[in-house]
């Protein structure tokens, strides 16, 4: 399948409205708290259909990239922004430090779990790993932020870092939001705690007894330590 670069952004629009369900939408919707619209694709048969997208042929130049993030992350249907999320990822090795700001716009507009937690562990971790000064100086800004969102990437930023994790940091951002009221950091918390332990449980294990962490990011740390 060649796609035309002046159609790209119809051709997925086209195809993916083609296969709208509006049964599945409504379930989606609805496990979603209905936030946000769906067509009602769900995530296996999306991937089918944005392969040809994605592959090397097709994809278009990266300096196109901002523009269609843009276009599909103010379309309604919440589809199209998991499209240009994994659309992103296959430009990262790619990208320069100037798309951090692209991300923190992805993480700011539509937030929720499902879009961030994929930007912060993929996007923004993959290249925070590739320019650790420039990446260093976003997590210095965005860990200050009244977002919610940009603090729980601060957060989780390190999940696929495995032995790589600067621990220092990571104990310091959960040290800044230890008694942080809301959910879904007290979660991000425990996870990243969890996903290091894997790698230095004991060191995960000393810091949670040491500090007085909610319920629920100490039973996500240790989920699976003894």
């Amino acid at each position: 399948m060649q796609i035309k670069p002046e159609n790209y952004i119809r051709q997925i629009e086209a195809i993916f409205n083609a296969h709208r369900n509006p049964e599945i939408a409504g379930q989606m919707e609805a496990y979603m708290r209905n936030q946000f619209q769906f067509l009602g694709i769900k995530a296996p048969a999306r991937r089918e259909l944005l392969k040809p997208f994605l592959t090397k042929a097709n994809l278009p130049p990266l300096n196109e990239l901002n523009n269609i993030v843009v276009h599909f992350w103010e379309n309604p249907q919440r589809e199209y922004q998991f499209i240009v999320m994994e659309m992103a990822n296959r430009y990262i090795k790619e990208m320069t430090p100037e798309y951090f700001k692209l991300f923190e716009y992805m993480i700011s507009t539509k937030p929720w779990w499902d879009t961030v937690d994929f930007i912060a562990s993929n996007l923004v971790g993959s290249l925070a790993l590739h320019y650790p000064y420039q990446g260093m100086n976003q997590i210095n800004r965005w860990r200050k932020s009244n977002n919610l969102w940009l603090v729980r990437t601060c957060l989780i930023f390190q999940l696929k870092y495995k032995d790589k994790v600067d621990e220092k940091l990571l104990f310091s951002l959960i040290e800044e939001n230890i008694e942080h009221p809301d959910f879904f950091i007290r979660k991000a918390i425990g996870w990243a705690l969890r996903q290091y332990g894997k790698f230095e449980p004991e060191n995960v294990i000393t810091f949670v007894n040491s500090h007085a962490l909610s319920g629920l990011s100490k039973r996500e740390a240790l989920k699976n330590l003894k």
